[in-house]
């Protein structure tokens, strides 16, 4: 007989059928026990809720009832009855309990108590068990699972970019280089660089920071295309928002403009976020009073006017608001925060870079409703993007959501051969390091637009989590590369 014959604790919660004879496995969450029964609670990972075995030791033995702590990995087989007590509707008579991993709960650390997320993190190997990053990663799952439907849906094509490349998309220089090579002792050239023909790659290669160009080359022959996959930057930035490694996903489409780049955009993020509300429920709502709860211990002036599910239904039932950085620039320059000195970086001249508290003011204060920004000053931005005709600005367009300001980046892409080569010269990016993508302007070239979502930084709005380096399941940072 194959061992696992068990049933999910999330489809014996949902369907109710009392009387069925079942067996379950799971992680033990809290064991009380009193001279005639103990009550054991288990954790399978199905469901936020667990489910309550009631254990008799003259029917599964006292030997094995003592080997039954917190975080120990069980396998019951029983009755599921009404249950007798508050707070769950139905529990498993126990007939036969098998210890499948005990739990020394002198040394085990998720001990049935509030854990800080500080001290979580450095068990991310563990943390899993937890309500919090149970909801968290259940949540992600939706929607990762939602964006692949979306787009299949609409007829997209899903494309594997490089991890590895010789280019650098975002011209930043923040990459983390890939080499076979011995660092104690490179082969040098006879001007003293390092040789990199004597790699293994036989040049300069790095992992990739973006999947973008490689995705316009797909859309160049299949239309519509997405990539979703891992990234990386080698920004040392220690903060809430970033990431050394994260996932991005990168929708390209030929035969597009700008309007419709951000058409598809608002779509998208309405899309996913109704399905995570749809699908997860109970993590959803959990999620919403950790958040209240951490919310009321800000000082009054941080706290977020919206709940952590008013903050979802915000965004799916409002048009995004939408306006060029120009007139962005005006708002900002004449509010009460920039006249009273109150934002860290004043708006003072056009052509500033906006900062998140810019972002998030004209979200949550202003328009209060997500706003799309479009035609950013081209000097602060991409060079690949379409250059309007005032030759200032570019047809760029960031989304701006409450909590978190900037989570879309995108634009329209110069489909102009001479404008884009220009443009890199302008910029000091050889047109030689990237003929290949150059080609996509020399045969065939066509209107197209495309944007970046940042997973993790979705992950963090649905969720309401405060850190990023808590809705990415073992984080990369300066400084920690564990697990």
């Amino acid at each position: 007989m194959a061992f696992n014959k068990r049933t999910k604790i999330k489809f014996l919660l949902d369907s109710n059928k009392i009387g069925d004879s079942v067996t379950v496995m799971g992680w033990v969450r809290t064991k009380r026990s009193n001279k005639s029964v103990s009550f054991i609670a288990l954790n399978d990972g199905s469901v936020i809720d667990n489910l309550q075995l009631v254990a008799a030791p003259d029917v599964v033995g006292e030997d094995t009832l003592k080997k039954i702590s917190t975080g120990a990995c069980i396998k019951a087989s029983g009755d599921l009855v009404a249950s007798q007590g508050a707070g769950q509707a139905t529990e498993l008579m126990v007939t036969s309990l098998e210890v499948l991993g005990e739990a020394d709960p002198e040394k085990y650390p998720l001990q049935p108590k509030r854990h800080s997320l500080e001290f979580l993190r450095e068990i991310a190997h563990l943390r899993m068990r937890t309500n919090t990053f149970g909801a968290v990663f259940r949540v992600r799952h939706a929607l990762a699972f939602a964006v692949h439907q979306y787009f299949n849906n609409k007829g997209f094509f899903y494309i594997h970019t490089p991890i590895i490349t010789a280019s650098d998309a975002e011209g930043a220089g923040e990459t983390f280089k890939v080499t076979t090579l011995d660092l104690k002792n490179p082969p040098l050239t006879e001007e003293g660089h390092i040789n990199f023909k004597e790699d293994f790659f036989e040049r300069e290669t790095n992992l990739t920071v973006s999947g973008q160009l490689e995705g316009e080359l797909a859309a160049m022959a299949l239309s519509e295309i997405y990539t979703f996959g891992p990234t990386f930057r080698a920004e040392n930035s220690n903060t809430t928002r970033h990431l050394a490694e994260f996932w991005m996903i990168e929708p390209e489409m030929a035969f597009f403009d700008a309007e419709d780049n951000q058409d598809l955009a608002e779509d998208f993020l309405k899309s996913i976020i109704s399905y995570a509300m749809e699908h997860c429920k109970e993590d959803l709502e959990f999620l919403d009073k950790r958040a209240e709860e951490e919310n009321n211990k800000k000082p009054t002036n941080e706290r977020s006017e919206l709940g952590l599910l008013e903050r979802l239904k915000f965004v799916v039932e409002h048009d995004f608001e939408r306006l060029t950085y120009t007139e962005a620039i005006e708002i900002l320059r004449n509010s009460k925060p920039n006249k009273k000195k109150k934002f860290n970086y004043l708006i003072e001249d056009w052509g500033a870079d906006l900062q998140s508290e810019h972002e998030r003011f004209l979200v949550e204060k202003h328009f209060k409703k997500p706003v799309i920004l479009t035609d950013y000053p081209k000097d602060i931005k991409a060079f690949y993007m379409k250059q309007n005709e005032d030759g200032k600005t570019v047809a760029a367009m960031d989304i701006l959501f409450p909590g978190i300001g900037e989570i879309v980046g995108g634009s329209q892409r110069e489909e102009s051969l001479q404008k884009l080569t220009s443009r890199m010269e302008e910029m000091d990016i050889s047109p030689e390091e990237l003929h290949w993508y150059l080609d996509t302007r020399r045969f065939g070239s066509t209107p197209h637009a495309g944007f970046g979502l940042g997973f993790e930084r979705m992950v963090q709005f649905v969720t309401g989590m405060g850190n990023i380096r808590d809705v990415i399941a073992f984080p990369r940072t300066p400084g920690n590369a564990e697990f």
